[in-house]
Protein backbone atom coordinates (compact mmCIF):
# COMPACT_ATOMS: atom_id res chain seq x y z
CA UNK A 1 0.00 0.00 0.00
CA UNK A 2 1.51 3.45 -0.69
CA UNK A 3 1.16 6.28 1.56
CA UNK A 4 1.67 9.48 -0.77
CA UNK A 5 2.14 11.45 2.21
CA UNK A 6 4.82 9.78 4.03
CA UNK A 7 8.62 9.47 2.25
CA UNK A 8 11.12 7.53 3.20
CA UNK A 9 13.15 10.23 3.79
CA UNK A 10 10.63 10.74 6.73
CA UNK A 11 9.82 7.45 8.32
CA UNK A 12 13.92 6.68 8.21
CA UNK A 13 14.72 8.71 11.34
CA UNK A 14 12.55 6.30 13.14
CA UNK A 15 14.40 3.07 13.22
CA UNK A 16 12.60 0.09 12.61
CA UNK A 17 8.88 1.87 12.27
CA UNK A 18 6.68 0.14 9.31
CA UNK A 19 3.56 1.52 8.62
CA UNK A 20 0.73 -0.86 8.64
CA UNK A 21 -2.78 0.44 8.22
CA UNK A 22 -4.57 3.79 7.51
CA UNK A 23 -6.86 4.61 10.05
CA UNK A 24 -10.25 6.44 10.13
CA UNK A 25 -10.56 10.28 11.18
CA UNK A 26 -8.00 12.45 9.89
CA UNK A 27 -9.99 14.30 7.11
CA UNK A 28 -6.90 16.53 6.51
CA UNK A 29 -4.39 14.27 7.49
CA UNK A 30 -2.97 10.94 6.24
CA UNK A 31 -2.95 8.56 9.57
CA UNK A 32 -1.62 5.42 9.68
CA UNK A 33 -1.12 2.68 12.29
CA UNK A 34 2.75 2.02 12.82
CA UNK A 35 4.46 -0.73 14.27
CA UNK A 36 8.12 -1.26 15.51
CA UNK A 37 8.94 -4.43 16.95
CA UNK A 38 5.74 -5.66 19.16
CA UNK A 39 5.30 -1.79 19.95
CA UNK A 40 1.73 0.12 18.06
CA UNK A 41 2.35 3.82 16.76
CA UNK A 42 0.26 5.81 15.08
CA UNK A 43 2.07 7.87 12.69
CA UNK A 44 0.53 11.41 11.07
CA UNK A 45 1.10 13.83 8.22
CA UNK A 46 0.66 17.97 9.14
CA UNK A 47 0.03 19.93 6.81
CA UNK A 48 0.14 22.60 9.20
CA UNK A 49 3.59 24.97 9.22
CA UNK A 50 6.59 24.22 11.48
CA UNK A 51 5.56 26.97 13.65
CA UNK A 52 2.15 25.48 14.32
CA UNK A 53 2.96 21.82 14.58
CA UNK A 54 5.13 22.96 17.40
CA UNK A 55 2.34 24.39 19.34
CA UNK A 56 0.26 22.02 19.20
CA UNK A 57 3.19 19.25 20.37
CA UNK A 58 4.02 22.26 23.15
CA UNK A 59 0.66 21.75 23.95
CA UNK A 60 0.56 18.00 24.27
CA UNK A 61 3.37 17.96 26.40
CA UNK A 62 1.83 20.36 28.43
CA UNK A 63 -1.16 18.59 28.91
CA UNK A 64 -0.09 14.95 29.48
CA UNK A 65 2.82 16.61 32.22
CA UNK A 66 -0.87 17.81 34.00
CA UNK A 67 -2.34 14.29 33.67
CA UNK A 68 -4.47 14.56 30.59
CA UNK A 69 -4.39 11.48 28.65
CA UNK A 70 -3.29 12.84 25.12
CA UNK A 71 -1.14 11.42 22.25
CA UNK A 72 2.22 10.86 23.36
CA UNK A 73 5.13 11.59 20.91
CA UNK A 74 7.56 9.31 19.63
CA UNK A 75 10.88 11.03 19.31
CA UNK A 76 13.12 10.28 15.77
CA UNK A 77 16.17 8.84 17.22
CA UNK A 78 18.53 11.85 17.11
CA UNK A 79 15.48 13.44 19.19
CA UNK A 80 13.34 15.50 16.63
CA UNK A 81 9.91 15.77 17.03
CA UNK A 82 8.95 15.53 13.32
CA UNK A 83 10.28 15.90 10.39
CA UNK A 84 8.87 16.90 6.54
CA UNK A 85 5.03 17.26 8.91
CA UNK A 86 5.15 13.53 9.98
CA UNK A 87 4.84 13.06 13.90
CA UNK A 88 4.62 9.37 15.32
CA UNK A 89 2.59 9.05 18.76
CA UNK A 90 2.24 5.76 20.40
CA UNK A 91 -0.75 4.28 20.02
CA UNK A 92 -3.95 4.61 22.61
CA UNK A 93 -5.62 1.64 22.78
CA UNK A 94 -9.68 2.62 23.92
CA UNK A 95 -13.16 3.19 22.39
CA UNK A 96 -15.57 5.84 22.04
CA UNK A 97 -17.94 6.52 24.69
CA UNK A 98 -21.05 4.70 25.04
CA UNK A 99 -23.16 6.42 27.11
CA UNK A 100 -24.40 9.56 29.00
CA UNK A 101 -22.07 9.01 32.09
CA UNK A 102 -18.69 8.06 29.80
CA UNK A 103 -19.84 11.57 27.80
CA UNK A 104 -20.35 13.40 31.05
CA UNK A 105 -16.45 12.03 31.34
CA UNK A 106 -15.34 13.86 28.38
CA UNK A 107 -16.66 16.91 29.15
CA UNK A 108 -15.23 17.12 32.61
CA UNK A 109 -11.66 16.11 31.60
CA UNK A 110 -12.80 19.27 28.21
CA UNK A 111 -13.19 21.45 30.68
CA UNK A 112 -10.48 20.90 33.13
CA UNK A 113 -8.28 21.73 29.53
CA UNK A 114 -10.05 24.98 29.27
CA UNK A 115 -9.18 25.84 32.62
CA UNK A 116 -5.58 24.69 33.01
CA UNK A 117 -5.03 27.19 29.64
CA UNK A 118 -6.78 29.82 30.00
CA UNK A 119 -4.99 32.85 28.59
CA UNK A 120 -2.82 30.38 26.27
CA UNK A 121 -1.13 31.88 23.38
CA UNK A 122 -3.14 31.98 20.18
CA UNK A 123 -1.56 29.14 17.38
CA UNK A 124 0.39 30.45 15.06
CA UNK A 125 -1.25 31.86 12.17
CA UNK A 126 -5.00 30.89 13.38
CA UNK A 127 -7.59 33.18 14.91
CA UNK A 128 -10.20 33.04 17.60
CA UNK A 129 -14.11 33.50 16.19
CA UNK A 130 -13.68 37.09 18.78
CA UNK A 131 -10.65 37.77 16.43
CA UNK A 132 -13.00 36.79 13.09
CA UNK A 133 -15.52 39.64 13.39
CA UNK A 134 -12.54 41.76 12.35
CA UNK A 135 -9.97 39.63 10.45
CA UNK A 136 -10.53 37.03 7.45
CA UNK A 137 -8.19 34.57 7.91
CA UNK A 138 -7.08 32.17 10.71
CA UNK A 139 -6.38 28.40 10.50
CA UNK A 140 -8.46 26.81 7.98
CA UNK A 141 -10.94 29.61 7.88
CA UNK A 142 -11.13 31.96 5.04
CA UNK A 143 -14.01 34.02 5.36
CA UNK A 144 -12.44 36.46 2.23
CA UNK A 145 -13.22 33.59 0.41
CA UNK A 146 -16.77 33.02 0.98
CA UNK A 147 -19.53 35.05 -0.29
CA UNK A 148 -19.75 38.39 1.30
CA UNK A 149 -23.35 37.41 3.22
CA UNK A 150 -21.76 33.69 3.86
CA UNK A 151 -19.09 35.26 5.74
CA UNK A 152 -21.72 37.59 7.66
CA UNK A 153 -24.11 34.85 8.29
CA UNK A 154 -21.30 33.35 10.03
CA UNK A 155 -19.85 35.80 12.07
CA UNK A 156 -23.23 36.42 13.44
CA UNK A 157 -23.80 33.42 14.48
CA UNK A 158 -20.46 33.63 16.59
CA UNK A 159 -21.60 36.70 18.42
CA UNK A 160 -24.09 35.12 21.03
CA UNK A 161 -21.19 32.99 22.47
CA UNK A 162 -18.17 34.94 22.86
CA UNK A 163 -18.72 35.71 26.46
CA UNK A 164 -15.94 34.16 28.37
CA UNK A 165 -12.13 34.94 28.52
CA UNK A 166 -10.69 32.30 25.59
CA UNK A 167 -8.35 29.01 26.52
CA UNK A 168 -7.05 26.45 24.16
CA UNK A 169 -10.24 24.21 22.02
CA UNK A 170 -9.60 21.05 21.09
CA UNK A 171 -11.10 22.10 18.07
CA UNK A 172 -12.96 18.56 16.83
CA UNK A 173 -14.93 17.11 19.91
CA UNK A 174 -16.57 14.19 18.62
CA UNK A 175 -16.95 9.98 19.38
CA UNK A 176 -14.28 9.66 17.08
CA UNK A 177 -11.49 11.69 19.22
CA UNK A 178 -12.49 10.49 22.43
CA UNK A 179 -11.22 7.19 23.70
CA UNK A 180 -12.43 5.40 27.49
CA UNK A 181 -9.13 4.02 28.03
CA UNK A 182 -8.17 2.17 31.42
CA UNK A 183 -6.56 5.23 32.46
CA UNK A 184 -9.93 7.34 31.82
CA UNK A 185 -10.46 9.40 28.92
CA UNK A 186 -8.25 9.87 26.44
CA UNK A 187 -8.43 13.15 23.48
CA UNK A 188 -7.07 12.38 20.06
CA UNK A 189 -6.38 14.33 17.48
CA UNK A 190 -5.44 18.21 18.34
CA UNK A 191 -4.77 19.21 14.47
CA UNK A 192 -7.54 21.98 14.62
CA UNK A 193 -6.92 23.11 18.44
CA UNK A 194 -6.83 26.48 19.01
CA UNK A 195 -6.97 29.43 21.16
CA UNK A 196 -10.94 30.77 20.88
CA UNK A 197 -13.73 30.73 23.95
CA UNK A 198 -14.41 27.49 25.23
CA UNK A 199 -18.22 26.54 24.82
CA UNK A 200 -16.91 25.34 21.06
CA UNK A 201 -15.94 22.47 22.04
CA UNK A 202 -19.31 21.69 23.10
CA UNK A 203 -21.10 22.68 20.61
CA UNK A 204 -22.11 18.87 19.25
CA UNK A 205 -22.46 17.04 22.40
CA UNK A 206 -25.22 14.31 22.16
CA UNK A 207 -28.22 15.68 22.98
CA UNK A 208 -28.29 14.27 26.79
CA UNK A 209 -25.11 15.41 27.73
CA UNK A 210 -24.83 18.40 29.21
CA UNK A 211 -21.88 21.30 29.83
CA UNK A 212 -21.94 24.11 32.27
CA UNK A 213 -22.62 26.76 29.10
CA UNK A 214 -23.98 30.12 29.53
CA UNK A 215 -25.96 29.85 26.09
CA UNK A 216 -28.72 27.90 24.92
CA UNK A 217 -28.50 24.48 22.98
CA UNK A 218 -29.47 26.08 20.18
CA UNK A 219 -27.51 29.02 19.86
CA UNK A 220 -24.46 26.96 20.69
CA UNK A 221 -24.75 24.52 17.98
CA UNK A 222 -25.34 27.46 15.59
CA UNK A 223 -22.43 28.39 16.19
CA UNK A 224 -20.94 25.22 15.81
CA UNK A 225 -22.12 24.76 12.23
CA UNK A 226 -21.43 28.14 11.33
CA UNK A 227 -17.55 27.29 12.63
CA UNK A 228 -17.50 23.83 10.75
CA UNK A 229 -19.29 25.98 7.66
CA UNK A 230 -15.98 28.74 7.62
CA UNK A 231 -13.00 26.08 8.38
CA UNK A 232 -14.19 23.70 5.69
CA UNK A 233 -14.81 26.31 3.01
CA UNK A 234 -11.56 25.38 1.38
CA UNK A 235 -10.54 22.28 2.92
CA UNK A 236 -13.99 20.38 2.35
CA UNK A 237 -16.30 22.50 0.35
CA UNK A 238 -18.68 19.86 0.43
CA UNK A 239 -18.77 19.21 3.43
CA UNK A 240 -18.98 23.01 4.39
CA UNK A 241 -22.11 24.10 1.78
CA UNK A 242 -24.11 21.54 3.60
CA UNK A 243 -23.08 23.30 6.76
CA UNK A 244 -23.89 26.32 5.85
CA UNK A 245 -27.39 25.48 4.31
CA UNK A 246 -27.77 23.75 7.65
CA UNK A 247 -26.82 27.55 9.14
CA UNK A 248 -29.28 29.41 6.91
CA UNK A 249 -32.03 26.43 8.19
CA UNK A 250 -31.60 26.70 11.78
CA UNK A 251 -31.36 30.50 11.73
CA UNK A 252 -35.02 30.98 9.65
CA UNK A 253 -36.57 28.76 12.59
CA UNK A 254 -34.38 30.72 15.62
CA UNK A 255 -33.75 33.77 14.59
CA UNK A 256 -32.72 34.79 18.03
CA UNK A 257 -29.70 32.58 17.94
CA UNK A 258 -27.71 35.05 15.60
CA UNK A 259 -27.05 38.98 16.72
CA UNK A 260 -25.91 41.11 13.76
CA UNK A 261 -25.37 43.88 15.39
CA UNK A 262 -21.17 44.34 14.79
CA UNK A 263 -20.47 45.56 19.01
CA UNK A 264 -18.19 43.18 19.82
CA UNK A 265 -18.02 41.86 23.74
Amino acid sequence: MVYVKFQPSSIAPWAGVELRDPLTGGARNQIVLAERGSERLVARHSERSVSALEWELDLLDFLDARGIEVPRLVPTDDGRRHVDGVVIYRFIDGRPPQDRAEWRRAVAVLTAVHDMTAGWPQRPEFASSRQLLTTDRGGDVRLDAMPPEAAEAVRAAWRPVITRAECVNHGDVGAGNILVTDAGIALLDWDESRVDVPWFDFAFLPADVEADVPIDVETLRTAGVAWEAATGWMAEPDYAAKRLAELSARVAVNPNSVRTDTSNR
